[in-house]
């Protein structure tokens, strides 16, 4: 018997066949960085759960950010960490808060960089959750007007786009009106559409000090075993006016992704969340994994599934390497 005339390794032997064959591609045009931004001046706070990730001030958030403009990366997305809480997380959409102040800061200085928000009260609130809290239960429509006058100050500051992460019902309708009728119709609405109740967003709330104070966010959040209500969820945000919908957090949950792009024409965007960037990072400095390996595989799984844009903390390290 003869060998198969198809011999797939033909195409492997050489690396410039294999970049010619390549279906898959990463360019840092596809990539948003988080940031998290604080009070103060001249103030660099790493991290500990998030090697390499700082909370910054205004004044070293606009150098940052000229650094990742630098080198590619045509967005970042901001998350503040106010110096008060309260309970209706009231400092999130204060005009004058500093998400507010850190948009004017970047875009007046680094004006070609994308400036994305995040629209959530969880970081500003002293309970820790995303919605307004009574009697225990998060309460759904209460929240949207906290919601609404959040995105309507984020692009009064200048925003370029605002990004919803509370999932909150209806919240991307009630963004969508406040932004028309504040005049600012042109503003998109990328949302956290499929946003799962996952362990992996420990780090963050390490960061962000936005743990919840009690119980979960399992009654907002979606169950990591559903993936046709996730599709529900993509849906129903498109059909309430979202131009990119997002799935969080993205390497468990390649499925969804590429469950998303199939069955959605307009863009997919992915959050490579803080848990699967702690991860490649503590493997790494142990010596079980080379880390930009593990960082560019991963990254290009997500691309791989159908993510169109990639929300990292790799973004600067793998622009680099993708010069």
């Amino acid at each position: 018997m003869s060998f198969p005339i198809q011999r797939l390794r033909r195409l492997r032997q050489h690396e410039a066949f294999r970049r010619m064959v390549r279906e898959t591609s990463l360019a840092p045009s596809d990539l948003i960085y988080p940031l998290f931004v604080v009070e103060g001046l001249d103030r660099r706070e790493e991290i500990a759960s998030m090697p390499g990730q700082f909370r910054l001030s205004v004044d070293l958030l606009v150098k940052e950010a000229s650094e990742v403009a630098a080198l590619g990366i045509p967005a970042i997305i901001l998350f503040g960490i106010p110096d008060r809480k309260d309970e209706r997380g009231s400092s999130g959409f204060d005009a004058n808060g500093i998400v507010q102040r850190a948009v004017k800061a970047v875009k007046d200085q680094v004006p070609g960089l994308m400036v994305v928000t995040d629209v959530c009260i969880d970081e500003y609130t002293d309970h820790g959750h995303c919605g307004i809290v009574k009697d225990g239960r998060i309460l759904n429509d209460e929240t949207l007007d906290c919601l609404r006058v959040m995105a309507r100050t984020h692009a009064q500051a200048g925003a370029d786009m605002v990004a919803p992460s509370d999932m909150m019902d209806g919240r991307v309708a009630a963004i969508r009106a406040e932004l028309d009728q504040a005049g600012f119709p042109e503003i998109p609405i990328m949302a956290y559409a499929a946003k799962f109740a996952s362990c992996f967003y420990a780090p963050f709330r390490d960061a962000a000090f936005s743990s919840p104070q009690f119980g979960d966010r399992q009654s907002y959040q979606m169950d990591p075993a559903n993936s046709r209500e996730a599709l529900r969820e993509i849906a129903l945000d498109v059909e309430e006016g979202a131009d990119i919908i997002m799935v969080k957090p993205a390497l468990p949950y390649l499925d969804i992704i590429a469950a998303a792009r199939g069955q959605m024409l307009l863009p997919v965007a992915a959050y490579q969340v803080s848990g699967e960037y702690s991860m490649i990072k503590a493997a790494a400095k142990a010596g079980w994994l080379d880390e930009s390996r593990a960082m560019m595989e991963s990254l290009l799984s997500i691309k791989r599934a159908g993510a169109d844009l990639i929300l990292t903390y790799f973004a600067k390290d793998a622009a680099r390497l993708l010069r």
